[in-house]
């Protein structure tokens, strides 16, 4: 990316970090052995994102890149333009969608340890439902795999301009009605998660950010990675300590969206705030899915559960729990894509050959997905 003298501070200073996981050893910085891979991974690494990201805009993105049991962090940009903060593998971002990620590692750990099954019904946890209504048919299984037919107007465009409390929800839910074959493919739901939030909640008498905070990222010591807590107002926020920490977003024109540590969305009340997260915790996330961290038993059964395709969703793509399977003539990638009008992000992994990629953006509209699949592919050619 091309730079003016004033924006070089700070920005496309592309950093190679040693990761230092909590669960297991690992090295403070390469070995001599690795030198010649590395640089080879930073240059994959800064050709796809210098394209991704507008040169000399506000904004940037933050890589992590998990190979040969290591895990490598690249950062370009800046958190906060106007403040020229650099971006760094600590920063704070928001995941978006990669948020259904942790509640369907939820779901399937609930799968496992026998509390929940997958063909249990939504209405048998959440009783406001009426049993004689559409929703009162719609299963688990179809609400992690977006194949309930749930759509609502919050879901997709043109966006509408009111909210659901959570006694709203529950009426707008028994008063829906389906346009489309339930549980075959059709169309992604936001507002199917919300209402999986609210099973998990009411089967383990829970909120969710307790539920992830112990059976998630409390285990893998994900100690950056927070799921706000209400306040007095409508929304949930950062605490100080996170919110010094977190991106300014901005739109797909540079412009600033919401502060950091911003809440966007059209559920108010507890639990339905959005994830926050740094490169750094997310590369334990992935670690851990990659099967290379020595972690409790059902939460790696869990991972893999949630990774293992339900049903075919075109023809080299397989949805499973929030996650999607591509193939397309090469090795399988486990992606989530999550996006926002200020944030962009991406997690995948191709298992086979325990090559993981993570992109964390803070602009609206980068759409990481096809970049990070070129790493994936690139990195994971013999």
């Amino acid at each position: 990316m091309a730079m003016t003298g004033g924006q070089r501070t700070g920005m496309l200073a592309a950093r190679l970090v040693q990761l230092s996981l909590p669960i297991v050893l690992l090295s403070a910085a390469s070995a001599p052995s690795f030198a010649e891979s590395d640089r080879y991974i930073e240059r994959v690494v800064a050709r796809e994102i210098q394209r991704m990201l507008p040169s000399g805009e506000p904004g940037g993105a933050a890589v992590a890149v998990r190979t040969e049991g290591r895990t490598l962090f690249f950062n370009y940009g800046l958190a906060d333009f106007a403040a020229k903060r650099p971006i760094t593998s600590d920063t704070l971002f928001n995941l978006a969608s990669l948020r259904k990620v942790f509640e369907a590692t939820l779901l399937a750990q609930a799968v496992g340890n026998g509390d929940l099954s997958l063909d249990d019904r939504a209405s048998k946890y959440v009783t406001e439902l009426r049993q004689d209504s559409d929703i009162g048919r719609v299963t688990l299984r179809q609400l992690a795999t977006h194949t309930s037919g749930l759509l609502l107007p919050q879901d997709h465009p043109p966006w509408p301009h009111w909210d659901y409390t959570l006694p709203q929800f529950i009426r707008t839910l028994n008063a829906w009605r389906t346009d489309f074959e339930v549980g075959k493919p059709n169309v992604y739901t936001h507002a199917g998660y919300i209402l999986l939030q609210l099973v998990l909640e009411r089967r383990y008498g829970m909120p969710i950010d307790l539920l992830i905070e112990r059976r998630i990222t409390g285990p893998l010591r994900m100690t950056s990675t927070t799921l706000p807590r209400r306040d007095d107002g409508a929304r949930g926020r950062l605490s100080s300590a996170y919110k010094a920490r977190a991106v300014q977003g901005y739109g797909d024109d540079g412009s600033p969206i919401g502060e950091p540590g911003d809440q966007q969305g059209y559920y108010r009340w507890a639990g339905t705030s959005q994830m926050y997260s740094s490169p750094r915790d997310m590369a334990i996330f992935l670690a851990a899915h990659l099967g290379e961290l020595s972690i409790e038993r059902s939460l790696q059964d869990a991972m893999t559960l949630a990774r293992r395709g339900v049903l075919a969703i075109g023809p080299s793509e397989q949805q499973a729990l929030a996650w999607e399977i591509t193939a397309g003539g090469g090795p399988a990638i486990v992606e989530k894509y999550g996006g926002l009008n200020n944030a962009s992000a991406y997690i995948a992994m191709i298992s086979t050959r325990k090559v993981g990629v993570v992109i964390l953006g803070n602009r609206g509209n980068l759409y990481p997905s096809e970049p990070g699949r070129r790493m994936l592919l690139e990195l994971a050619a013999p």
